[in-house]
């Protein structure tokens, strides 16, 4: 305990933001590997199991020999069409084992690891191949749901920029920048459905972003959009603090439901309770032996079975959190995105990331024409700090200069 305590775990220290980047890497591969696998008739169960056994070896291959905790962060989780939150069906519940994807079906694909308690979790969303999209074209509304989505994002995180970090101009420019308030979560859900709305589409109910710390992944402070009744957010971003940014659109209302499906996805508290049942204290010490209070799913404890029987008393005395299998209300294609980011004085550095859409590939006739927001998304998220270029003179095209800025210029940024 001592030790933890000398320790500088803050991003203020080189070796906390070389752990994330670490555990970036792994999250980043395994999810790419994840999406090679989803094809027709493929078990989301068997893509949930692989891409666990996947994280666990790759965890593996770094960090040997040292005193430093490392696991999954998030389990794979993979969400079909209408659902809303990650889903990680049971091999000994016989419906959900045997779902399959299907073509054309909007799927996502969820996971992370983490490096001495220092998670990175990702998703993305794709479209499961078929003959229609077999070159990687997306007609219709499924590219209406996915740019909606992917700009909705970028919005997002610029606006939860701290206001005034990148500013240029004078001193005096520059403070007045600093001293503007800062966007308000209802304004981030206002000028977010502007975007949804461009493309037909409507913001998920409570999406919600988190900040993220050492061994904690929903800390003190969260961005509620589309809060539904009873929820808000709470705080807001500042330099020094890594997010889990959550972006969710919905080709329906937006509005969403408990299914009926078991809830296998599970978190430990921070709540101690006196567990009545000798099974019940037994899941409880293999969860905080195997994953500590990072997520975990009901078929990565030893028996399954008896896990299914020991958490009803865990989560009875909310020492452990399960959360509900949650849907898109009118059953409407919902898509996801989620991103690890660190907010630094230069910016913010992507840790992880869903891969940036090829726009070409994207057929639709609809577009975002609000110029204030234009305006937002045509600004980098941080600030370049490579190398000066004796040919920077040449660089003559803004439009490319800020696309890669924003679609990974920032992940070298410290």
């Amino acid at each position: 305990m001592a030790e933890d305590t000398e320790v500088d775990y803050t991003l203020n220290n080189p070796d906390t933001l070389t752990k994330y980047k670490t555990a970036a890497q792994i999250s980043h591969k395994v999810l790419e590997t994840v999406t090679s696998w989803c094809v027709e008739g493929e078990k989301i169960l068997t893509l949930c199991e692989r891409g666990d056994k996947l994280l666990d070896e790759e965890v593996g291959k770094v960090y040997k020999g040292k005193k430093v905790s490392k696991g999954i962060a998030h389990p794979t989780t993979v969400s079909p069409s209408s659902f809303v939150t990650p889903y990680t069906p049971l091999s000994s519940d016989p419906g959900d084992a045997s779902i399959v994807l299907k073509q054309d079906e909007v799927v996502k694909i969820q996971l992370g690891a983490q490096i001495d308690g220092f998670g990175t979790i990702v998703c993305d969303t794709i479209i499961v191949p078929s003959e229609k999209n077999k070159n990687g074209e997306l007609p219709g509304r499924e590219a209406d749901l996915l740019l909606a989505t992917h700009y909705a994002n970028e919005l997002l995180l610029r606006l939860m920029l701290p206001h005034g970090l990148l500013a240029s101009g004078t001193d005096e420019e520059k403070k007045r920048a600093g001293a503007e308030r800062p966007t308000t979560q209802s304004k981030m859900t206002q000028m977010l459905e502007k975007v949804a709305k461009s493309y037909g589409c409507n913001l998920v109910e409570s999406t919600t972003s988190w900040l993220f710390e050492r061994n904690e992944i929903e800390g003190k402070k969260k961005i509620v959009l589309s809060p539904s009744e009873g929820s808000k957010g709470e705080g807001i971003p500042e330099v020094g603090e890594v997010w889990g940014v959550e972006m969710g659109i919905s080709l329906g209302s937006g509005k969403v439901k408990t299914l009926e499906n078991r809830p296998t996805l599970h978190r430990r508290t921070t709540i101690t309770y006196g567990l009545k049942r000798p099974s019940s204290r037994q899941i409880l010490s293999e969860i905080v032996k195997k994953f500590g209070t990072f997520p975990f799913s009901l078929r990565q404890l030893d028996d399954e079975r008896a896990a299914k029987v020991g958490v009803v008393e865990c989560v009875r005395s909310n020492v452990v959190r399960q959360y509900e299998v949650i849907a898109d209300k009118d059953g409407a294609p919902v898509s996801r995105l989620f991103s690890t980011v660190a907010i630094t004085k230069n910016g913010i550095i992507r840790l992880t990331a869903p891969p940036s859409p090829d726009m070409s590939k994207y057929k639709t006739d609809k577009k975002i024409t609000d110029e204030e927001i234009l305006k937002i998304l045509d600004q980098p998220i941080a600030r370049s700090t490579g190398a000066k270029s004796k040919n920077k003179k040449k660089k003559k095209k803004p439009s490319k200069k800020s696309t890669e800025e924003e679609e990974g210029g920032s992940s070298e940024e410290e």
